[in-house]
């Protein structure tokens, strides 16, 4: 699994960032991040809420806010995400529509989205906070913003986020306001600024997936925060993530494996 290590061991950005790209990944060093690329292999697997519904199953316990509208003749869906991925607290923003129908009903949604290819990209930014204190910020026109630290363990409802999103013009702008208020957004909890909204993201006011079950999200999170602590004492002597990679190559390599799982990992797609 580790082939780049064992022919060229990592000891810079650009090496850590070679290692990375396969797994959907970079480095920011400014921010001390990890983050998705604009082409991952997840590009190709597309969305669906059956992906939430195994998300706990891959380690990950997370608020998520599906926000469903029309828009050009299709069926669109962007969502947020915050919580706890395994080894890093984090934030995602994903962009996805389809033209095939809507196979929703009362329950559950059963559509299968594409993600959005580079006509379709947003400008995007988000701010998220633990605790009323900044952790990650990220901007970028995208299809799928997301930011990760590493050894940050955190409870959902601990985190929120500051979202801002400039739609392509108007008429999406407004379709995807329907799809805020249809959740429950209040109107005085948004700001619109021409083909921009702002809001924050806290509690989440969709329906949480039926797997979101309180015991056995603690038992995850206990693993979790166990996972984190292991990383954070074996990396102690360190300050920054690629340090504490470079030497997580001698003393820890099974750790690295638990690195490149964050974020939509592989395992959510098999499940």
């Amino acid at each position: 699994m580790f082939e780049l290590i064992e022919n060229n061991k990592i000891k810079d950005i650009a090496s850590l960032n070679e290692f990375l790209r396969p797994y959907g990944l970079a480095y920011d060093p400014h921010q001390d991040i990890l983050y998705t690329i604009i082409d991952p292999w997840q590009r190709e697997m597309g969305y669906t809420r059956l992906y939430d519904e195994a998300a706990v199953l891959s380690f990950m316990v997370l608020d998520s806010e599906p926000i469903y509208f029309e828009y050009d003749n299709k069926n669109w869906m962007i969502e947020f995400w915050k919580g706890q991925y395994s080894l890093a607290s984090g934030f995602e923003i994903g962009i996805y529509y389809t033209d095939r129908p809507d196979l929703s009903n009362e329950y559950f949604n059963w559509t299968l989205y594409d993600c959005a290819d580079n006509e379709n990209m947003l400008k995007m930014s988000f701010e998220l906070f633990k605790n009323h204190i900044s952790i990650i910020k990220r901007k970028g026109k995208h299809w799928w913003l997301t930011g990760f630290k590493l050894g940050e363990f955190s409870q959902p409802w601990e985190l929120k986020a500051n979202v801002n999103i400039t739609f392509k013009n108007t008429g999406m702008r407004n379709g995807f306001l329907k799809g805020l208020l249809r959740i429950g957004y209040k109107r005085n909890e948004l700001l619109i600024n021409k083909k921009t909204v702002s809001f924050v993201f806290d509690k989440p006011k969709s329906p949480q997936p039926f797997t979101k079950n309180g015991k056995f999200d603690e038992i995850i999170q206990d693993r979790n925060r166990e996972l984190c602590n292991r990383y954070n004492d074996l990396t102690k002597e360190y300050d920054n993530t690629l340090d504490k990679i470079i030497g997580l190559q001698e003393i820890a390599p099974d750790m690295l494996e638990k690195i490149v799982m964050v974020g939509k990992s592989k395992g959510i797609f098999k499940l």
